[in-house]
């Protein structure tokens, strides 16, 4: 997975199996902290579950599944395929705090807005509580779902945790007693990618899914605010069969640090959709502009100053900054801070297959519709027509011995 974000002024970004730190405003060494050379696992420790569909724990092949940075920028974890949960503090230096293991893949981490526990959760549907206090200490069950969890992220009072699973489903749940849901935000036709409660309208959640479409929820309620189909929102009007067969998947969404500007990425979609939030009588998600982008995007993060930061499958031109100005993004081509990133980030940018690049992350998790009025319409117009010919060939054959018995048989004189 190809991540980005901020931590403070580090650019942050995970490339295969490294993830890499890089200072955007000091002459600092960048961190980077390489998965396959990290802390095996010990072979005799045993947990809850001790395979991953058959496979041992010691097959892992590294690959950072997903990271996470603290509200204050000063920590971030990450995780790997090799079931690692590794914390890190990155100020006054970086360091590796815990190397802890997960029971299963996870797909998912945000920290408490305390910055006291570290919430984790995997392709099997629970989240577990890691302590930040005590790096050291085992995860604990936190709650469950009963499909794949894709999402998840927190109020800022550390009341509710959001769930999102692949069943369609967004679950409010309370931190503190999780089996006590608060609300369920229903009405997404496929599963849900992302999640984010804008730092600015904090009752509020925004929702992103492999419907194409991005909701707006009052979330302690469960109601829904607003909903808008992006296809509809594309400047090449298409025709409603050609929105329902490229419906794209929403795979970030974004705010910027002052709450002015939510950025939506889709998966392999090369623009990015602005909106604004804006409390008229209640809130509404208006869109705003939309940036395209000269390669197909894989991640994109807001630096503290308001910029979008971009990730883009090229080899050439792999970062990309653009700024807020007279009401347009523009290109900020070659600025200091992009320069020192991308001297940093290109060698291991140019170890990435650009195979790997693309991998998409959710194709293999849109449901297949079928129609089984037609199919069986279908058949059932087969077997009347093969019913109909069988009545007329037996109809043909009985006619036919009528007639030979007729000539063979002698007139009376």
């Amino acid at each position: 997975m190809a991540a980005v974000g901020f931590c403070g002024d580090w650019f942050v970004s995970t490339c295969d199996k490294t993830l890499v730190a890089v200072h955007t405003k000091q002459s600092r060494e960048p961190f980077v902290f390489d998965c396959s050379a990290a802390e095996k696992k010990p072979k005799n420790t045993t947990d809850d579950n001790n395979s991953d569909e058959g496979v041992s724990e010691e097959t892992g092949s590294d690959k950072v599944l997903a990271f996470t940075v603290s509200p204050s920028g000063k920590l971030v974890a990450l995780t790997d395929d090799t079931k690692r949960l590794v914390l890190f503090h990155c100020e006054p230096s970086w360091q590796c705090i815990s190397i802890r293991w997960v029971v299963r893949r996870c797909t998912a981490l945000v920290f408490s807005h305390a910055e006291d526990e570290l919430l984790v959760a995997d392709k099997s549907g629970d989240v577990y509580s890691f302590s930040v206090v005590a790096p050291q200490r085992e995860g604990e069950l936190k709650m469950g779902h009963l499909s794949m969890l894709l999402a998840m992220t927190m109020s800022p009072n550390d009341k509710y945790i959001m769930t999102a699973d692949r069943d369609e489903k967004i679950r409010v749940s309370h931190l503190r007693c999780p089996y006590n849901i608060q609300s369920f935000c229903l009405g997404h036709q496929q599963f849900v990618s992302a999640l984010l409660v804008p730092s600015t309208h904090s009752h509020c959640l925004l929702s992103g899914s492999g419907d194409g479409t991005v909701k707006l929820w009052e979330y302690e309620s469960g109601r829904r605010l607003q909903s808008w189909d992006l296809t509809e929102l594309e400047e090449t009007p298409s025709s409603e069969a050609e929105r329902e067969q490229k419906k794209p998947t929403v795979c970030r969404i974004s705010s910027s640090p002052d709450g002015c500007h939510i950025a939506v990425l889709c998966e392999r979609v090369s623009t990015v959709q602005f909106f604004t939030l804006e409390l008229v009588g209640t809130e509404r998600l208006t869109p705003h502009s939309r940036l395209c982008l000269p390669h197909c995007p894989l991640d994109m993060t807001f630096d503290p100053e308001g910029r979008l930061w971009v990730l883009m499958d090229s080899h050439d031109a792999p970062l990309q900054i653009y700024s807020h100005r007279r009401g347009y993004w523009e290109c900020d081509a070659e600025t200091p801070e992009l320069i020192t990133v991308k001297e940093a980030f290109r060698p291991h940018w140019e170890t990435l297959e650009a195979s790997t690049r693309t991998n998409s992350r959710f194709e293999h998790l849109h449901k297949m519709s079928f129609d089984n009025v037609s199919s069986y319409l279908q058949k059932k117009q087969q077997r009347l027509e093969e019913q109909q010919l069988k009545r007329t060939m037996t109809q043909e054959k009985n006619d036919k011995k009528k007639k030979t018995k007729k000539e063979t048989t002698p007139s009376s004189t």
